[in-house]
């Protein structure tokens, strides 16, 4: 019994977990802390060990906390650049989209984050939100117009215009810590350590109504609000096993997500279900509806929800090849983008070690984009991405390489996506074994 418990409150805790492991590395590797901003001063590499981040933006993520009363997140208005992103409670769903395609429309703003107990006024001249948790965080990217160190350096110092303090008469000044260069690791870990990330949560978090089923399951495992977590040794074996059953689940239900894909006898698909997509944007407004295992599945692998997906940006991934084999680092692939991909921004094509799904280690890159320098069009505007461990014979510019050692997936981002890839009127083929 003890051990399926355990393996439940993997799968409920995972965004939790997701978030509390974030902040953890955030604090341990660069002693940063709430109501201060972590970045990445250049474009990030494999050190940057977060779930599928995107290798061709600057982040910005400002991580608040508001058990001493509201904060304030200041998005700086578009013009010499632009912010792509959204505000989250600490179980990441969403709050609200900031930037162009946020609430402020690009016009900037002042966004108030209110804690769970709030009751008084909000003053004028900010957009207030009403937060479940008392922490939280921002996904924030800086758009780069290209990956030159010009444009990267543009693209950081408008970026560096984020803000994030208390609402005080008098508000210190905002504290960035640079991430970039620094092993940063937050992946998912399936052991015991899982569950010393989610009794961190549980001491720091109100109880959610939909959530106090779980309180009695916890206590039976040793966490309890105001308690320490203690585990004794075979109560950790027990706790590491059942991890890794609740991996496996996962494992396997993510495999299975790729079906139905996005474009009809394609590869291509949105690895997660509209039932967690609709939960994380209206906080499970549904009485009816909990999908648990569903939003599991999707913080496994990602971090983030857009209050309105499709905005500002869309993914889609594949884990197989034209022929439906799994993709493997030490062979060889094509990707053919169409021309006039239906981007107002840019796109990108990452590839990620299958088993983490984080970046893969050691690789000298990670990506190519549209807006990637050197990359090489054929004459009728499309272009070919290559993966492997080998470049091909000139294609180094737009090669991406690959571990012979492992499996990997692809993720394939559009930033300012256009009707024409909702409409399908524009469409992604699969990855082909290359040389055919």
């Amino acid at each position: 019994m003890l051990s399926s418990r355990a393996a439940e409150a993997v799968i409920w805790g995972m965004p939790a977990v997701n978030f509390q492991r974030m902040y953890s590395a955030f604090a341990d590797t660069l002693d940063g802390g709430f109501n201060q901003i972590l970045y990445w001063s250049t474009l990030p590499d494999w050190r940057n060990q977060t779930l599928t981040p995107n290798p061709d933006t600057t982040y910005y993520m400002p991580f608040f906390d508001t058990t001493d009363g509201p904060v304030v997140i200041e998005i700086p208005p578009s013009g010499d650049g632009s912010i792509t992103g959204s505000l989250m409670d600490s179980w990441q769903c969403a709050l609200a989209d900031v930037g162009p395609a946020g609430t402020d429309r690009g016009d900037g703003g002042r966004y108030l984050i209110l804690p769970p107990d709030h009751a008084g006024p909000v003053p004028p001249g900010y957009i207030a939100l009403h937060c479940d948790t008392y922490r939280g965080y921002g996904l924030c990217r800086s758009n780069v117009a290209s990956s030159s160190e010009a444009d990267v350096a543009r693209a950081v110092a408008y970026g560096r215009r984020i803000a994030l303090y208390p609402l005080v008469d008098d508000p210190p000044p905002t504290v960035f810590r640079d991430a970039a260069g620094v092993d940063f690791d937050c992946l998912i870990p399936y052991d015991a350590r899982f569950f010393e990330s989610l009794n961190a949560f549980i001491q720091a978090e109100p109880w959610l109504v939909r959530d106090k089923a779980m309180i009695h399951q916890l206590e039976t495992l040793g966490m309890r609000r105001g308690q320490p977590f203690e585990p004794d040794d075979s109560t950790v074996e027990l706790l590491t096993a059942a991890a890794r059953d609740a991996h496996a689940f996962l494992d396997a239900r993510y495999a299975s997500s790729f079906d139905p894909p996005f474009f009809p006898g394609t590869a291509w698909a949105v690895p997660a279900s509209p039932a967690a997509i609709h939960g994380q944007q209206t906080l499970y407004a549904d009485p009816d509806a909990y999908p648990v295992d569903d939003r599991a599945v999707l913080y496994s692998f990602g971090f983030f929800s857009a209050k309105n997906l499709g905005g500002g940006q869309f993914y889609l991934m594949t884990v197989t090849d034209a022929d439906g084999v799994q993709l493997n680092g030490a062979r060889s692939y094509r990707l053919r983008v169409p021309p006039e991909a239906p981007v107002r921004l840019y796109w990108s094509a990452t590839a990620y070690d299958r088993n983490t799904h984080g970046l893969i280690r050691g690789m000298a890159r990670a990506s190519r984009a549209s807006n990637s320098v050197g990359l090489q069009p054929n004459t009728d505007g499309s272009i070919d991405l290559y993966f492997g461990p080998n470049p091909p014979d000139g294609g180094q510019e737009n090669w991406i390489p690959t571990d012979a050692a492992g499996d990997f997936e692809v993720l394939f981002r559009f930033y300012g996506p256009t009707e024409r890839l909702f409409d399908k009127s524009w469409q992604l083929v699969d990855i082909e074994p290359w040389p055919p």
